[in-house]
């Protein structure tokens, strides 16, 4: 799909400077400085209540932050204007109530709300990109599908589809692997790999910490601080992830110098904030 939006390549997709979040009294997120070039695909690791579902609601600008400077595509992003339609993003929870008929493509054309503007009906190109981004992600055959029939894994394309209408330079998802099969998940990933390749900023929080590993370029590893941060073969030692999850993890190494496995003890059950 092409990019309808005139944003400056040299620009970095997100750059976050001492960025603290407090929230209800909470320090979530502290001392935090991350730049995402454009064209990069990043993974947030870090155990629950580490505060990654926060920082995506702060690139998006659902959250502000409580001191220090964030900017998506050299501007902040509740400042973004017409440029707000280069993010898309996939929350882990979809507040959709699967008892109500609504259709897949009705789903996807939500995505495109922000475009159309109040009172604006979708037009012939809307339905368009409709059936474009849904044609994207593989299915494109079930668009008259009410939402309610399908797998896990066929509304969560549904959501990716939503948050491709708008044709973004950056797709934010939190845990888009949540609640699917293994073989579901390895065609997401396969599919957010596809994405970047053209030229798509991806920005993943995900807890499979050896299979992302496996797609990703660069990760940032998570706990209210940012523990580590860069390229995956290099920060996720045992020594990084032992720091990030303490001692609810334990770490099985399978060969010299491969990305350790990780396995995260059941009294990890922090809420996200």
């Amino acid at each position: 799909m092409a990019d309808p939006l005139d944003i400056p390549a040299d620009v970095p997709a997100v750059e976050m400077r001492e960025v603290e979040v407090r929230l209800q009294g909470r320090v979530i997120l502290q001392d935090i400085n991350l730049r995402i070039e454009q064209g990069s695909f990043w993974a947030l690791l870090g155990p629950n209540g580490a505060g990654k579902t926060t920082l995506l609601r702060v690139i998006v600008g659902l959250i502000r932050p409580t001191r220090g400077t964030v900017r998506v595509f050299g501007r902040p992003p509740w400042a973004l204007g017409p440029w707000r339609r280069a993010i898309g993003y996939v929350p882990q929870f979809h507040h959709v109530d699967l008892r109500f008929p609504v259709r897949v493509k009705d789903v996807v054309m939500m995505g495109r709300y922000g475009v159309l503007g109040l009172f604006r009906r979708p037009g012939p190109e809307d339905w368009q990109r409709v059936a474009e981004a849904l044609e994207r992600v593989g299915i494109a055959h079930l668009a008259d599908r009410p939402l309610r029939a399908l797998s896990g894994g066929e509304r969560q394309r549904v959501f990716l589809a939503r948050a491709l209408v708008t044709q973004p330079r950056l797709l934010l998802l939190d845990e888009p692997t949540a609640a699917v099969d293994v073989a579901a998940s390895q065609s997401l990933y396969d599919l957010l790999r596809q994405l970047h390749r053209e030229g798509m900023t991806v920005v993943m929080v995900s807890h499979d910490v050896g299979v992302v590993a496996q797609f990703v370029d660069s990760v940032a590893c998570l706990n209210r601080r940012l523990v580590a941060h860069g390229r995956p073969e290099v920060v996720l030692t045992a020594d990084t992830l032992d720091e990030m999850y303490g001692c609810q993890a334990v770490f099985f190494h399978h060969m010299p110098g491969a990305t350790p496995h990780m396995v995260v003890r059941p009294d990890d059950a922090e809420q996200k904030p």
